[in-house]
């Protein structure tokens, strides 16, 4: 038996086109414009809509609110960083400028006191710069900057503005070797400000002092006084200071007493010093009788 269909299937039913439908939702999106814009009856509507959607709304700026806060993390952190190193290298090289101005306001003080020393003494000086220390550990000299060509000659006095440091032992064109005070080797002739007792001082055997030598157990000498050139050698000027005494050790059955002195002047920690230009002590004339002739004695060839 043959069967007849009215019409299509269900699934190939489209109902009305969709021209229709079209047009239908377009009429009625443009009677909704107008209503709302002439009424604003929608008003409420948009409202509620809003209201409910906002959790939606903000669920789904979640992603892009952290990924935008990670971003700013790591951007501050870098930038925070970077300004970090900044500010260290700024600090460092402030600490380098604060270091020099330091050393500059020493060095000019120590300028200011050695032209102090300068216009206290009456012999003509130059001023030397320190190059460098010997390397010989054996001795104590120095190295300056200043020589021949600059009118100094060994056996020079060499002071700063605290007192004698010194004395040039060899001199180049351009250098001079100064030894120290404290050298083994140094000795320098002194007297006690306080009261008048010369002796000569020598570099002593512990480092850094001088040993007032050959003084008798009993002589007038106590801790804190005070050595000076006593000008006997006709090198150093008088009255330049020397060292000052910090320990006395007298012992009944020694021949000498041992006087142990700290020098007043910086002979370790200068770099500016002054040298005493100071002309050879000229030899006493010879005695009139020591200048005659010898007359021969008989008997020998003329």
């Amino acid at each position: 038996m043959r069967e007849t269909f009215d019409g299509p299937p269900p699934l190939f039913n489209q109902g009305v086109s969709a021209r229709a439908r079209l047009a239908f939702f377009s009429f009625c999106a443009v009677a909704l414009i107008i209503i709302d814009s002439r009424v604003r009856m929608l008003e409420t509507v948009r409202v509620g809509l809003g209201v409910v959607l906002y959790p939606m709304q903000q669920a789904l700026l979640v992603p892009s609110r952290l990924t935008d806060a990670v971003n700013s993390y790591f951007t501050s952190v870098t930038s925070l960083t970077r300004e970090n190193e900044q500010l260290k290298r700024k600090q460092f090289e402030n600490a380098q400028w604060l270091q020099q101005a330091r050393e500059l306001v020493v060095e000019n003080e120590r300028l200011r006191n050695l032209l102090g020393a300068r216009q206290k003494v009456s012999n003509v000086t130059v001023l030397a710069a320190v190059l460098y220390e010997s390397r010989d550990r054996f001795s104590r000299k120095l190295v300056l900057h200043a020589g021949t060509k600059d009118g100094i000659r060994a056996g020079s006095p060499v002071i700063d503005e605290a007192g004698v440091v010194g004395q040039v032992t060899r001199t180049f064109n351009d250098t001079s070797e100064v030894t120290l005070l404290t050298d083994k080797d140094q000795s320098i002739p002194v007297q006690i400000l306080r009261n008048g007792l010369r002796g000569v001082a020598f570099g002593g055997a512990e480092p850094g002092t001088l040993d007032l030598r050959f003084m008798a157990p009993n002589a007038d000498v106590v801790d804190g006084d005070v050595a000076t050139t006593s000008g006997l050698d006709g090198v150093y000027p008088s009255g330049l200071m020397v060292a000052t005494v910090s320990r006395v050790e007298r012992v009944a059955k020694d021949q000498f007493a041992r006087i142990v002195m700290t020098p007043m002047a910086g002979v370790e920690s200068n770099t500016h010093l002054l040298v005493l230009l100071v002309e050879p002590a000229k030899l006493p004339a010879m005695p009139a009788a020591a200048a005659t002739v010898v007359p021969p004695r008989k008997g020998a060839r003329k």
